[in-house]
């Protein structure tokens, strides 16, 4: 299925979308965050700044940032499997390095599953380098991610 960019919207995620983030968030990894765990994001954690993509008015991706002082993390990013391969998770993470630069942050980071050469291959295209190994980061199957980083600056 191709998407045109002015198709998708990309907007900040409100608690109202947590049951469609979840939806997405369990069809995409094999431990996923549980529901209390964005609505605390949203609700309690200041640092946090959630983006969502809908497309036909239903949301078929998001990404969670924590922005800390001059330094950003991205927590979580995913999109519908039926939409993969569209370029929208690369648009998603766009806006949100843009949202990153917009609050100050100098650098950003996030970790991957050394496994997943597909989303590494999106996050080298965008800038990021490897920075580190945290070893047996996942717990479902204890395999090391691959830290990385790209300087916003």
């Amino acid at each position: 299925m191709k998407q045109e960019q002015d198709t998708i919207k990309i907007r900040l995620m409100n608690v109202d979308d947590i049951d469609d983030v979840y939806e997405i968030e369990t069809q995409s990894f094999a431990t996923p965050w549980l529901k209390e765990s964005f609505h605390n994001e949203l609700t309690q954690n200041h640092f946090a700044k959630y983006l969502v993509v809908e497309f036909d008015q239903k949301i078929i991706g998001y990404c969670g940032l924590w922005i800390i002082m001059d330094e950003a993390q991205v927590t979580n990013i995913a999109v519908l499997p039926g939409f993969r391969g569209n370029k929208i998770g690369e648009t998603l993470l766009k806006q949100a390095i843009g949202m990153a630069k917009e609050y100050g942050a100098g650098k950003i980071s996030l970790e991957v599953r050394v496994s997943n050469h597909v989303a590494q291959s999106l996050y080298t295209k965008l800038g990021f380098q490897p920075g580190g190994i945290r070893k047996r980061y996942y717990t479902d199957n204890g395999e090391d991610a691959l830290v990385m980083w790209v300087n916003l600056k």
